[in-house]
């Protein structure tokens, strides 16, 4: 049953083609997209590195080398070009403080979630202790708070800093609702627009700051920036509930058993409590997140959720400003859409490959 609601799926919103996917690889490979992350990536190994402890700078490093396609940065880079400003030393200074403080908190997300990996490797709060990998975590987001001030303008350093207190926030708010049934939909969006979509919006607004964009642009930018980033985010949680372990590089299911009830789970309303036998609680075993990922399947949890991610999308080409390099506008505009349509091949590969 499980086999043929997730390929009914796949024909329901089709198999995603070249053109359609085409947005992440245009951002990933345009070529001055290409350099500019060289420059970004070396500024990152500088600064996560210049710590007078060694075992600050292994660490940060462990985390910096740890793998990802460095997408926030990437938005920066692509929002500096298409409101005409070729990506300079500011820009790539800001670029590579986005990525600093998006490791920072991945070491501060893997020690609340007492995550043992990521990424298919061993975590620093599993290897040095939760008092080394916080630590670690505190360095790599001061230390992009540091660069910004010094070395980009006070205005980025301030959009930075307010970004890193809604990651807190966003944070926070979703550990008021663990194991809440009752979780809502606002509730669930303020989240994960904090601990998330914040740092997306954050990638595109700093590098409209250094490109000295008009108030209206900046705010264009933040917007679609924000859209992004809350598909992004909803996605994830999406492929928490119907991908792999080996494909998502951590353990399945590690929403339910930190008692999250993510979007995706809203949205569907896929309700535990309806046959009165399942419900998220503390120390739930793996053989019940697996007997909740089963009947999750047999839901329209997937295509709720894509469908209310395309509304999203929408919302996010609707908020670009004119942008004058055709080649950019394009990237930007197919993002969305694109990343969209990874996730779905994503989650309809097990499913086409599956013997079961």
């Amino acid at each position: 049953m499980g086999l043929l609601r997730k390929t009914s799926a796949s024909l329901r919103y089709g198999t995603a083609t070249a053109t359609q996917s085409g947005g992440m690889d245009q951002l990933l490979r345009n070529p001055a997209i290409v350099n500019g992350l060289r420059k970004v990536e070396s500024r990152v190994a500088r600064l996560s590195g210049s710590s007078a402890l060694p075992g600050i700078n292994a660490g940060a490093s462990r985390v910096i080398n740890s793998g990802g396609k460095r997408l926030r940065p990437a938005l920066t880079l692509a929002t500096a070009m298409a409101l005409g400003k070729t990506p300079d030393r500011r820009v790539i200074t800001a670029a590579a403080c986005v990525e600093l403080i998006h490791a920072g908190s991945l070491v501060h997300d893997d020690l609340m979630d007492r995550a043992t990996e990521r990424r298919g490797a061993a975590t620093l709060n599993s290897d040095l202790g939760d008092g080394k990998a916080l630590v670690i975590g505190d360095f790599m987001l001061a230390r992009a708070g540091l660069a910004a001030i010094t070395s980009v303008s006070r205005p980025v350093a301030e959009v930075l800093a307010a970004t890193v207190v809604e990651l807190a926030e966003g944070q926070y708010l979703e550990t008021t609702d663990l194991f809440n049934p009752r979780r809502t939909e606002a509730s669930a969006l303020r989240s994960i627009t904090g601990k998330t979509a914040a740092l997306f919006r954050a990638s595109c607004l700093v590098a409209a700051v250094c490109a000295q964009a008009s108030p209206e642009d900046r705010a264009r930018m933040a917007a679609y920036g924000e859209r992004f980033g809350l598909i992004f985010q909803i996605l994830d949680d999406l492929l928490d509930l119907t991908a792999t372990s080996e494909q998502l590089g951590k353990p399945a299911g590690n929403d339910l058993k930190q008692g999250v009830y993510s979007l995706p789970l809203i949205l569907s309303k896929a309700n535990f409590l309806t046959n009165g036998d399942i419900s998220l609680q503390r120390g739930i075993s793996d053989e019940q997140v697996a007997a909740i990922l089963a009947q999750l399947r047999q839901t329209t949890m997937v295509e709720t959720t894509i469908e209310y991610c395309r509304g999203l999308a929408a919302e996010a080409l609707a908020a670009l400003p004119e942008i004058g390099d055709h080649e950019i506008a394009g990237i930007l505009r197919s993002l969305p859409t694109a990343y969209i349509n990874t996730i779905i091949r994503t989650i309809n590969r097990p499913a086409l490959t599956s013997t079961s």
